[in-house]
């Protein structure tokens, strides 16, 4: 457990910091060559390893990072956070959902708490998500949360990506 990952809650979820309990999830997401095509691609199971290892390190070397999300009965229904690694143009607001919880709007209650976070407690000024061109779903969580796109670019992990840019703080939404 990450010492400074703050519990959220929202009405369906809890949003909590990950542990080595959650590697596997991760990792299954990560090497699946399906559920990967919006986030980069399919990784080997080592890559995938250490994708989440720089997950749990983010926290530490950021403040902040992403959290595991979980609902009400303890289910494990992906990972949404706060992401800034090298290259990245500007701190990023990303969600995935494992298989089977897509579909019920977690991503967009994940993400709506964890924005109100970086905005109310972190003090960000602004957030974007970088999105795969093809991956509509992904684009449909940005427009509910009031993201709109400003422009394409090259992503030095990803390749092309479309920025979209979250509404500000002073937007902030309940």
């Amino acid at each position: 457990m990450i010492p400074h990952c703050p519990t959220l809650t929202t009405e369906r979820l809890i949003l909590r910091s990950p542990t080595q309990d959650d590697a596997e999830n991760v990792i299954a997401f990560l090497t699946d060559p399906v559920r990967t095509k919006g986030f980069g691609g399919e990784m080997s199971r080592n890559d995938a390893w250490r994708w989440f290892a720089s997950l749990i390190g983010h926290w530490y070397l950021r403040g902040y990072g992403f959290w595991m999300i979980d609902s009400r009965d303890g289910d494990a229904l992906g990972f949404s956070g706060l992401w800034y690694p090298e290259g990245w143009p500007e701190p990023e607001l990303g969600w995935v959902l494992f298989a089977g919880a897509e579909g019920h709007g977690y991503a967009t209650e994940a993400a709506l708490a964890i924005r109100n976070y970086a905005y109310d407690v972190l003090k960000m000024p602004a957030l974007t998500s970088n999105i795969v061109p093809s991956n509509e779903a992904s684009k449909a969580v940005a427009r509910r949360l009031g993201a709109v796109m400003e422009r394409v670019y090259e992503n030095p992990h990803m390749g092309t990506d479309e920025l979209w840019r979250h509404p500000g703080p002073e937007a902030r939404v309940a």
